[in-house]
């Protein structure tokens, strides 16, 4: 007896503690700008860091050209006028805004044509009993096709799935988000993120190598496989930390799963015939002699058809949304095409805003010559420390982006802040940009499910409190924070086992440059 006291006693100071720990997170997020706010202050201090640094005369040996650069300062008549005169042109010319509302002009229509939403449904209606948490799990992995959407509209999904089925209901929301959340970053098909965060990396890198381009497709091999693992690795939390923990439903499950409608099932189908004929047509293309989207001694890697993926996947999500639309009679007209992708782009405006002021801030940053500076003194600091092998880089990047997640829930925002200092520094030891993106990636999604800035754990909140009406924040994270770390821990040993093993991330994409 007194042995069960104890242990109750350690659990409740364990869950105080906790509860100190978030509550402090969420007070020192809470604290920061906005994200906008954010990069127009770091802008401001790259103006004032640029001629505080030059006014010692500091230079740097840029390790491509063997030139020595002196720090530039913005506060100087030459950066008063770049300044002014590279305002627009940094803003339209920074890699990430076309890319990013190009591909969102056909997800977005897929998405609000109901396409994705339907295909989800049917997914995991469709699960055999024995399979549904890892259909959950890998549903909600591929769901981030859907963007932010996906939050809202898989974990309240799996909660009822899971009460059908006769499972405890939080344990499917619970699946559900990690999928989301956890999981965001992964998938088969190339998305949004994958064109936003390469574009970012590829801005970032141009400070060492100006011939470096990040593609979208250069993490494709590793976020792949990473669905695959992830999705086993979700289930099985699920099923042996997350129901056993829960014991069994006691409450009353009011709500129901709609099924998905005969016409939304015909959309479907014809959705999907779409999508095999737009294949069928790209495979033609691509494998006919002399094919104009090969390089010229007829290879893929590279060639025209991977430097144009973005516009081969745009094209596939308007045939196949047109497709589903026109079925279910969401698209009557011509005219509701762009009423949709317009729709699309108003999601977007936020995104816009932010990269007005992220790309004044990495402008700024390289055009003093600060990024190369940075870069190489960082270089140099982890070399001395013998600190550049693979393990440590891997790792110790990994964990800092973490703890950096934990208080910047912007993804794209993030990378933007760290892209222009840590993609220069490790190219600088001879990694690959793709693989840093990697590890960003993989810790930014691990976070995105405990950190209490996610809006989203709010809109969560309160579809837990559909079936468990004391549940508070505490509840949420304490059922999330098991999915968080071992995703973190799975994710970064899948990463270094590709390093080591010298398995590409993506096509003709090595770790090391």
């Amino acid at each position: 007896m007194a042995k069960l006291q104890k242990a109750d006693e350690t659990n409740t100071n364990q869950s105080k503690g906790l509860t100190r720990f978030l509550n402090t997170i969420e007070r020192v997020g809470n604290r920061l700008p906005d994200p906008f706010m954010l990069f127009v202050i770091l802008a401001v201090l790259a103006i004032l860091l640029s001629w505080l640094i030059s006014s010692f005369g500091t230079t740097v040996v840029h390790p491509g050209t063997g030139e020595e650069l002196p720090i530039r300062s913005l506060v100087s008549t030459e950066g008063l006028q770049y300044i002014l005169t590279s305002m627009l042109s940094n803003f339209t010319g920074f890699a990430p805004l076309g890319v990013v509302l190009a591909m969102m002009l056909g997800i977005g229509l897929a998405e609000k044509v109901g396409l994705l939403e339907s295909a989800i449904k049917k997914s995991i209606l469709n699960a055999p009993r024995s399979l549904v948490t890892y259909v959950v799990i890998f549903i909600g992995i591929l769901g981030n096709l859907a963007s932010d959407a996906a939050f809202v509209i898989i974990p309240p999904l799996a909660a009822m799935v899971f009460a059908t089925v006769g499972r405890h209901p939080l344990a499917g929301l619970a699946a559900g988000f990690s999928a989301v959340g956890a999981g965001f970053s992964a998938n088969f098909i190339i998305a949004g993120t994958d064109a936003l965060l390469s574009g970012i990396s590829t801005e970032a890198a141009k400070s060492v190598d100006s011939s470096v381009i990040v593609t979208a497709v250069d993490n494709w091999y590793f976020m792949s496989a990473s669905v695959v693992v992830l999705a086993i690795t979700g289930a099985l939390i699920t099923e042996k930390i997350i129901e056993p923990r829960l014991g069994e439903y006691k409450g009353k499950v009011d709500k129901t799963l709609d099924e998905v409608s005969p016409l939304e099932s015909k959309g479907l189908r014809n959705a999907g015939i779409a999508a095999l004929i737009y294949i069928a047509v790209l495979a033609l293309v691509l494998f006919i002699p002399d094919s104009p989207l090969r390089n010229e001694e007829g290879g893929i890697i590279p060639s025209p058809f991977l430097q144009g993926i973005v516009p081969i996947i745009l094209f596939l999500f308007i045939t196949v949304g047109v497709a589903y639309g026109v079925t279910v009679k969401k698209i009557t007209k011509s005219s509701d095409v762009s009423k949709y992708m317009g729709q699309a782009m108003k999601d977007m405006s936020g995104f816009i805003v932010l990269i007005f002021a992220a790309a004044q801030f990495i402008a700024y940053f390289n055009w003093s010559n600060m990024g190369t500076w940075v870069a190489v003194s960082g270089a140099g600091i982890l070399e001395s420390l013998n600190l550049t092998s693979t393990v440590p880089v891997i790792i110790g990047f990994t964990l800092f982006t973490s703890v950096l997640a934990l208080v910047i829930f912007s993804g794209s925002a993030l990378w933007a802040l760290e892209a222009p200092i840590f993609i220069p520094m490790f190219m600088l030891l001879d990694y690959n940009p793709a693989l840093i993106q990697a590890a960003y990636r993989i810790a930014d999604s691990s976070v995105n499910i405990i950190t209490p800035l996610n809006p989203y754990i709010i809109i969560v909140l309160a579809f837990m409190k559909e079936y468990d009406k004391k549940a508070g924040l505490g509840s949420l994270i304490s059922l999330m924070l098991p999915y968080s770390i071992i995703f973190l821990v799975v994710w970064t040993l899948l990463l270094l086992a590709f390093a080591l093993l010298g398995i590409p991330l993506g096509p003709g994409v090595e770790y090391r440059l």
